[in-house]
């Protein structure tokens, strides 16, 4: 599936520039990187998630509140921008550590924990804003999301960082966790902090795409919505196994681009956007099941105490 992926891509490209031959030029080209940067980043981070065995419901809303919090504490004064993204990486950072603490240590299952994040931060975000947000953002943090060779430079670096990290022993340990958490816990992998590092980049990961969509998109209280489906559609559609233990950031990113190619195609067509989320579920579902023809029961290792023990 890894491979398979470049190949549809490669395909819905030469569709797209089919109907449109203005993407076959440069700033055609770019534009399409631009506006699929932000789900190829939370892609990226998603995987990291999904392949120790493990889901972020989370990082949509986080997106949102990234977006929010940028524009209020900003409010148009250039000294603040660069306060507030150290501030805006850091917050991203802490909601994954706590999204992974209480997944690990209180053994509550990652689908609720971070479901019931998503809530938090969206409840938080409308009783902040009354759901028109206030301020500004700068022009310095606009610049980078609505700059194309700054969005493209952002995700040079995270695709670069995101795939040496899975080359390394923590990449490595990562895909263990998820193959199999007990054997990994007794061949002396620390299970519990493994996962929670994942949660800690995914966090992260929401963070930069929080920041480029603000630039590209404004500032919104929906800026976020839906983004946490359409990462994860993207990483199972790379290729990534749903149970863990299975896939590639390289492929993962692939999806996104894919999943980014599909809808402009459908969208060059005139076909209702409302179509991008059975889509979604569609490869959501069909992975799943895919998943479970090839490995019945395709959470191979029940979390157990004492696997958290041995972490």
């Amino acid at each position: 599936m890894n491979r398979i992926i470049f190949v549809v891509l490669a395909l819905l490209l030469v569709a797209i520039a089919v109907a449109n031959p203005f993407f076959l030029e440069p700033a055609g080209f770019l534009a399409f990187v631009k506006r699929a940067a932000p789900l190829v980043i939370l892609a990226a981070g998603q995987y990291f998630v999904i392949v120790s065995g493990e889901f972020d419901l989370s990082v949509g809303s986080l997106v949102t509140v990234e977006v929010v919090v940028a524009a209020r504490l900003i409010d148009g004064d250039e000294a603040a921008t660069w306060p507030v993204l150290a501030l805006l990486l850091a917050l991203g950072v802490v909601v994954g550590l706590v999204n992974g603490v209480i997944t690990t240590l209180l053994r509550v299952p990652s689908f609720i924990t971070t479901l019931g994040t998503m809530l938090v931060l969206s409840g938080a975000v409308f009783l902040w804003t009354g759901g028109a947000p206030r301020g500004a953002l700068s022009a310095g943090f606009r610049v980078l999301g609505r700059d194309t060779l700054f969005a493209a430079l952002i995700l040079v670096v995270v695709a670069v960082a995101a795939t040496l990290l899975t080359r390394s022993t923590y990449g490595r340990t990562l895909v263990a966790t998820g193959d199999n958490e007990q054997a990994a816990a007794l061949s002396g992998v620390r299970v519990v902090r493994a996962r929670i590092i994942a949660f800690a980049l995914s966090g992260m990961a929401a963070a930069v795409a929080g920041i480029m969509l603000g630039g590209f998109a404004g500032v919104s209280a929906q800026v976020g919505q839906g983004l946490e489906f359409s990462a994860i559609t993207a990483v199972v559609l790379g290729g990534v196994a749903l149970g863990g233990g299975k896939g590639s950031v390289v492929a993962a990113m692939g999806g996104a681009f894919t999943l980014e190619a599909l809808f402009t195609l459908l969208n060059l067509y005139g076909i209702s956007g409302a179509l991008e989320y059975t889509v979604q579920g569609v490869i959501i579902v069909a992975a799943v099941a895919a998943g479970a023809v090839r490995l019945p029961g395709f959470r191979k290792s029940p979390r157990k105490g004492d696997a958290h023990a041995a972490s």
